[in-house]
């Protein structure tokens, strides 16, 4: 079972194994339509594309009208669903991989955990690592028998928009901003109505997990690198714009065993939408 990264190769070794699920996470924020699109040029033999909006985000407003943030998690009960329809069973083994450095693949990962699925793992590298290895892409593409996975216990944790608040004024839990160091600190925001960060918020950028080839850096140096930000990852919330990079930090955590964090699902996109939630900028 892999469950946190898998290599190229190691891939290749099972692209034709009927248990195991590729799925192609490539997106870009300013054009919808990128992965989609890269996806029909070529991608890895038997993978299924996945939509970070259509497939891994649920409506971005709730019953009540409330904007929950521009990817918030889908009902359980929906994406149980669109994982059947991918093929996917209790024990299938699921790899996801983008061309951004597991920056939308780890959204998968930590979606999978969130419904109890531990059999998922983020092509390390992502295509990149792929086609180093002179490995080749394929247009044609493949649907798989419905798969029937049940949702089991969580393996992951989330906190609301009302416990970051109150975490204002307790101050118990640290919260990690994995956006850029631009954007936290309130400048060149492009994506959200308004710049800066949560008051208290420390700044990981979550390109920061990474080697110069796009590989995950080893667990022993990022357990180094966050632990100058917190002692206790059980006390830590990991937020960035939308709920989506901060995914690639709680993978991090994982590979650095520095386990228990929480996921803010809204993030910085449904933080700043409510006037009266205080913002900070700067450093």
């Amino acid at each position: 079972m892999h469950t946190t990264l898998i290599s190229a190769a190691t891939l290749a070794q099972h692209l034709t194994d009927p248990n195991w699920i590729i799925l192609d996470c490539r997106h870009d924020l300013l054009m919808p339509n990128a992965g989609r699109e890269g996806f029909a040029i070529g991608h890895i033999q038997n993978a299924q594309f996945a939509s970070i909006d259509d497939d891994l985000s649920g409506p971005k407003a709730a019953l009540d009208g409330v904007f929950k943030g521009r990817h918030p998690l889908p009902d359980r009960a929906t994406f149980i669903e669109t994982l059947r329809n991918w093929g996917i069973n209790d024990d299938t083994q699921v790899v996801a991989y983008d061309a951004h450095g597991g920056m939308y693949a780890a959204r998968l990962w930590w979606m999978l955990r969130w419904i109890g699925h531990q059999a998922v793992a983020v092509l390390d590298g992502g295509m990149a690592a792929w086609q180093a290895e002179g490995l080749p892409l394929v247009t044609p593409t493949v649907g798989r028998a419905r798969g029937h996975i049940t949702e089991r216990p969580t393996l992951t944790s989330t906190v609301s928009v009302a416990d970051v608040v109150e975490n204002l004024a307790s101050g118990r839990r640290q919260v990690i901003d994995a956006r850029a160091h631009d954007r936290f600190r309130g400048e060149n925001e492009t994506i959200d109505p308004v710049g800066g960060h949560i008051p208290g918020a420390k700044n990981r950028f979550f390109k920061d997990n990474l080697q110069p080839d796009g590989r995950f850096k080893p667990g022993a140096q990022l357990k180094q690198e966050f632990s100058h930000l917190f002692t206790n990852p059980a006390n830590a919330i990991m937020q960035c714009g939308s709920g989506v990079t901060a995914c690639h930090n709680l993978l991090a955590l994982e590979l650095a065993g520095m386990h228990g964090a929480a996921l803010y699902p809204g993030s910085w996109s449904e933080w700043c939408s409510d006037k009266s939630r205080p913002v900070a900028t700067g450093a």
